[in-house]
């Protein structure tokens, strides 16, 4: 079973998430972000890792922390749960539709983070929702979870659509790039042998 749970306490944020990667998509989320918690709910749903994600910080000064430290806890179980990332598929590519948007997402499962986010929103909110959390969240993500991750919206114009399109992008990416590829079982899929270095 591909599983794990992190917990990360600092003075901004008390959080507990735990994963199963062949799991089905049941979720278990709260963190006190409607917006957020709903993006969430779409992650796990779409790639089908069981997610539970329980989360409190410091709302009252801003979401920022909230958001950001969710996504170095869930990037850390996912790292923790591939372990030596034998017989993955590593790579996926997705292009993601949300009504008027269209959003491509590309990853590498390598063990070597990596962030490219070419994503505008032309508000600054979805609802109280800053949006330029959406890639401080991705980047945390993509950080901690060792994957190289690009995230482009080629259109779009809804703040929410757009949003919702990188995350369920994400979520399909991860569910093919994660799946065991019967061909590869038991191999680390690298020329190198090992992955992350």
């Amino acid at each position: 079973m591909r599983s794990a749970t992190i917990k990360r306490k600092t003075k901004e944020t008390d959080i507990e998430v735990a994963v199963n990667l062949d799991g089905t998509g049941v979720v278990d989320i709260a963190t006190g972000i409607g917006f957020f918690d709903h993006m969430l709910d779409l992650l796990a749903r779409h790639s089908r890792i069981d997610m539970t994600v329980k989360a409190v910080g410091d709302l009252h000064i801003d979401f920022h922390h909230t958001t950001e430290d969710v996504g170095i806890a869930l990037g850390q179980a996912v790292r923790q749960a591939l372990g030596d990332m034998a017989g993955i598929t590593r790579y996926a590519s997705v292009h993601m539709p949300m009504d008027e948007t269209l959003t491509r997402v590309v990853i590498d499962v390598s063990g070597r983070p990596m962030l490219v986010f070419r994503t505008t929103f032309a508000r600054d909110k979805i609802g109280e929702f800053d949006t330029e959390l959406v890639r401080e969240w991705f980047n945390a993500f993509a950080m901690n979870a060792g994957i190289t991750l690009h995230v482009e919206t080629l259109y779009g114009e809804n703040a929410h659509h757009i949003a919702e399109s990188c995350f369920k992008g994400l979520a399909r990416a991860l569910r093919a790039a994660l799946a065991i590829d019967p061909r590869n079982q038991g191999e680390v899929p690298s020329t190198k042998g090992q992955l992350g270095g």
